[in-house]
């Protein structure tokens, strides 16, 4: 498995964390620029011989009302969200090809389809929107290839992203809880093994996406 982030120091500590063994590779470098995807692939082929799974869960998620949003705040989750998605992804495809099959599981949310008034987000929503559609998309262009390609959207889930003020937003689920990493993690797994799934936007959200709770 090769692992990226942005910053040396949290790409080291999930390294350290992960085990840091003979099955784990790191590199650090943003995702937005096609050449860290590309140094990703050199990687996992150097060491593993393949590239089997590709999963873009690199992103960012702020809240700013729609008519205070610039340019640059808006191409900020257009270049981390949608370009790390698209050009990361561009990066695997053809060593995929190669290998006559591969999956790409992106990571996006249920809020694309489950507006929230009063929480303004309509930056890194647009964002991920264009993740599910590109998703379904390149299922299209390369089920015929064997490449699978999937969205994983997961409601709020407690990282370190959400901080302690995660159980906060229990009731916007109807399970009434937040999610735990392991949630997001053993559907990613399941969505990676299972051959016939493809062009899927598969919610793990507590029944976010379908509704919330009153109280």
């Amino acid at each position: 498995m090769v692992i990226n982030s942005f910053t040396n120091t949290a790409l080291q500590n999930a390294f350290n964390e992960f085990g840091a063994g003979d099955n784990l590779a790191m590199f650090a470098g943003d995702v937005s620029n096609k050449k860290t995807g590309e140094e990703l692939v050199k990687i996992a082929l150097e060491k593993f011989g393949s590239v089997d799974v590709l999963i873009n869960n690199a992103g960012i998620f702020e809240s700013k009302p729609f008519l205070e949003v610039d340019e640059a705040y808006l191409d900020k989750f257009l270049s981390t969200n949608l370009k790390g998605t698209y050009f990361t992804t561009q990066s695997v495809i053809p060593q995929m090809l190669k290998q006559k099959g591969g999956v790409v599981i992106n990571i996006g949310t249920p809020l694309v389809n489950h507006g929230l008034g009063g929480w303004p987000a309509t930056a890194p929503i647009a964002s991920k929107g264009a993740i599910h559609a590109l998703t379904i998309q390149l299922a299209a262009e390369f089920g015929k290839q064997n490449i699978r390609v999937n969205t994983v959207a997961p409601g709020v889930i407690r990282t370190p992203m959400h901080g302690e003020k995660a159980d906060l937003s229990a009731g916007l689920h109807l399970l009434n809880r937040v999610g735990e990493i392991d949630d997001v993690s053993e559907m990613v797994y399941t969505v990676a093994k299972s051959n016939f799934i493809t062009g899927a936007i598969i919610n793990v959200d507590g029944g976010k996406g379908s509704g919330h709770n009153l109280n």
